[in-house]
């Protein structure tokens, strides 16, 4: 069974759907008992056209739940012939779908929320670590979005800062390797810059060519992590961080500065270096201080103080780490850092111990747990 197959053809059944007549939340759940029904069938049989396939399943899904329904019953007149078996549609209504999720009748946090779910294909668990959020919180919020939309009808697309956000998000779990979604994200981008004339849309595109970029000198071949000062420089994308640069370029130049800018500018800062250590940190400080008010993020907060040690010194991060919330994630995982670079390895062992029992997958996890390692090796000397 090919899960990256299914996950690929499901924003595209879930499309259709939606066109012949079908309210949003009725069709997910549809096509997610389409692909369940795969999942059994297609070991034995595989179909040989399997977007058709999951089609006809899901459409037929869709009619017994729309008929078993007395309140839906009236939409009957427009749903009784369920499609002919065959080649289905290659439109791609992807990014159609992302702004249809994206419905005024949402709250930006529940439209991204959703849109992640039913089209991006992420986990309730991965959408809730990204908004820092406990799973049943966010699987709340995503049930109360599909009771919101269910029965609306999908003319009014909402507006592209939502699906910004999605798409953000997206690259985000594709680029951790969770998911494999970032070359995806990267592509609806590119459509999406292609259709529309926006300096935060080239400024996400942007953000995202330049982290794709280094995506290979990310981890080792044994499949641990390489941290960004450690990574060979020589096996990054230049290709990519070239186009990264000249879209950047050409965002900053219209003057309507927006976060996905900002954080492609310290993106871009890192490009540049020729080495870890010519690093203009001074500068990346002075970028987060502008992401930070654009947004008021934490998040940002923390990886600011992780660039004011690097500028000022270890003491100067830590002093502006201190001044954060400690429950955020990670902050345990910078502490640490920053006490290595102070010198303390002793608290510095023990935070990474205690920051890899916190760490949200396993490549992170056991990292850090060699970082401490190694210290408390050097500390026993």
């Amino acid at each position: 069974m090919n899960d990256v197959l299914l996950r690929s053809l499901t924003p595209s059944v879930l499309g259709i759907l939606v066109r012949r007549g079908a309210d949003f939340a009725a069709a997910e759940d549809a096509v997610q008992d389409a692909l369940v029904e795969a999942v059994r069938a297609w070991l034995a049989d595989p179909p040989r056209d399997p977007k058709g396939w999951l089609v006809t399943v899901a459409w037929r899904r869709f009619l017994d739940a729309t008929r078993a329904d007395a309140a839906r019953r009236r939409r009957e007149d427009r749903v009784e012939e369920e499609p002919a078996p065959g080649p289905a549609p290659a439109a791609d209504d992807t990014l159609q779908l992302y702004f249809l999720c994206a419905h005024p009748s949402l709250t930006p946090s529940s439209a991204v929320a959703l849109t992640l779910r039913a089209v991006g294909g992420l986990t309730t668990r991965q959408i809730a670590q990204a908004y820092l959020v406990p799973e049943a919180t966010m699987a709340q919020r995503i049930s109360r979005a599909k009771r919101t939309v269910s029965g609306v009808r999908f003319d009014q697309p909402g507006d592209v800062a939502t699906v910004l956000r999605v798409l953000y998000l997206v690259f985000n779990e594709g680029y951790s390797g969770d998911v494999d979604l970032a070359a995806e994200a990267i592509r609806l981008t590119r459509q999406l810059a292609a259709s529309i004339d926006h300096p935060e849309v080239a400024g996400l595109l942007a953000l995202m060519l330049l982290h794709q970029a280094r995506r290979t000198a990310r981890t080792a071949p044994d499949g641990s992590l390489v941290p960004l000062a450690e990574q060979d420089r020589g096996r990054w994308d230049t290709r990519a961080i070239t186009e990264g640069v000249e879209i950047l370029q050409a965002a900053l130049a219209r003057d309507r500065l927006g976060e996905f800018q900002a954080q492609a500018a310290i993106a871009a800062l890192h490009a540049d270096a020729p080495t870890a250590e010519e690093t203009d940190w001074v500068q990346i400080v002075e970028w987060y201080d502008e992401l930070a008010r654009l947004t008021d993020s934490p998040v940002v907060r923390l990886n600011r103080a992780v660039a004011v040690g690097e500028a000022d010194g270890p003491r100067a991060g830590l002093a502006a780490l201190a001044a954060l919330d400690a429950s955020l994630p990670r902050y345990t995982a910078v502490a640490a850092y920053l006490h290595e670079c102070d010198g303390d390895l002793a608290t510095a062992a023990r935070l990474y111990a205690e920051a890899a029992r916190k760490a949200p997958n396993l490549a992170e996890r056991d990292h850090l747990t060699r970082r401490a390692a190694r210290l408390n090796a050097r500390g026993s000397r």
